[in-house]
């Protein structure tokens, strides 16, 4: 029997169209099971396009609706939520953490500021001593672990990337200085506002627009183990058990379980790339996006294989070239290989989503191929 040809639903213009045949190209060669793909560029959708299935047996199309999980993509989310504390006047990046929240400083914490944990630089990539997956599920009791342990290098002596326990900090912090919840106030200050079908914590209701996720069949490449490494990411604790389980989708985790569409991602990263504007309207200030965009620390990272160029909360393109060509690009991606970019000198923003994950931590080559295809558009 032939294969169906594929159906690759959205809108695509001529000027666009090797983006969509390169995105058709990963479908044929099996590198996909359901996708979409969407750039936004002066804050207006030039290019979104969707295709695949979003379940396993093949029965329910991927489609303009259909909502994935982004994993480690939402820090991107959690990056403007928290510049816009420091707006506000609420936070500042070079106030230590323990000033808005005193229980932190313990065990040699003391002096680590807002911007040197939300660049990575604050020690805490995962529990030492080891502690079981379901600890997540106990917020109180994670930050109490958290709080309570030294930091795994010297803070502010190099990155080393917190998958998990940055969200659980940050939004702890979030929380006590605007009395909201991170998802919250995603929420209500931008998705509902704005129409992004973006979510830090997925009500039930949601449930039926999840699509399937086909997890990688080989482990990523950590590069040489050592105790950091293993506490970030290999022991059994390292991560929250039941990823996928509606109690999961359920949990406020903003480093780890945001659900979006790509175009949501993309017309959120728009804020970044419009200079602080969302469909005309002022969401954060060029000072403060400054603040927030700037290199906090470059150099080879403690816990990820590479040399990263963090920011307050954004991986930066620079030396990496994931985000296309311009170094000034920024955004996040996630396991499995969704990613949300910016490029304010394009005034470009791009989400990419997916549901059969890869192993690779950053770059994965189907976004890369697409975001490159993009530019040469342009």
């Amino acid at each position: 029997m032939a294969e169906s040809p594929l159906e690759i639903g959205g809108v695509c213009p001529p000027k666009f169209a090797a983006v969509k045949d390169a995105f058709a190209t990963n479908f044929k060669e099996g590198k996909e099971r359901g996708a979409r793909f969407s750039a936004v560029i002066e804050g207006e959708a030039v290019l979104d396009i969707w295709a695949g299935q979003a379940d396993r047996e093949g029965a329910v199309p991927f489609s303009d609706t259909t909502l994935t999980p982004v994993f480690s993509t939402g820090k991107a989310v959690m990056a403007v939520l928290i510049a816009r504390l420091v707006e506000a006047g609420k936070l500042d990046y070079e106030t230590p953490v323990s000033h808005y929240w005193p229980e932190f400083g313990q065990n040699g914490k003391a002096g680590i500021t807002v911007g040197q944990l939300i660049s990575h630089q604050g020690g805490l990539p995962g529990f030492s001593p080891p502690q079981g997956p379901m600890i997540w599920f106990d917020v109180e009791a994670t930050l109490k672990a958290l709080c309570e342990q030294a930091p795994l290098w010297t803070p502010g002596e190099g990155s080393g990337y917190h998958p998990i326990a940055g969200g659980y900090l940050l939004g702890e912090v979030f929380r006590r200085v605007d009395g909201r919840s991170m998802g919250t106030a995603l929420r209500e200050d931008i998705a509902g506002k704005f129409g992004l079908d973006l979510m830090i914590g997925t009500p039930d209701a949601y449930a039926p627009r999840i699509a399937v996720m086909q997890k990688p069949t080989t482990a990523p490449d950590l590069g040489t183990l050592d105790a950091i490494k293993q506490a970030a990411f290999l022991d059994k604790g390292s991560a929250p058990a039941g990823k996928g389980s509606a109690d999961w989708r359920r949990m406020e985790i903003p480093s780890a379980n945001t659900h979006a569409t790509a175009l949501s991602l993309a017309q959120f990263m728009a804020i970044v790339a419009s200079g602080g504007s969302l469909q005309g309207q002022r969401i954060l200030s060029v000072s403060t996006l400054g603040q927030a965009t700037r290199e906090r620390v470059y150099g080879q990272d403690r816990v990820l294989p590479f040399k990263l160029s963090w920011a307050a909360g954004f991986l930066r393109n620079t030396g990496l070239k994931i985000y296309g060509p311009n170094d000034r690009a920024l955004g996040h991606s996630g396991w499995g290989g969704s990613c949300a970019m910016a490029d304010p000198e394009k005034r470009l923003s791009v989400g990419y989503v997916m549901n059969k994950q890869s192993a690779y931590l950053i770059g994965d080559p189907r976004p890369v191929g697409l975001i490159d295809k993009l530019y040469g558009c342009l």
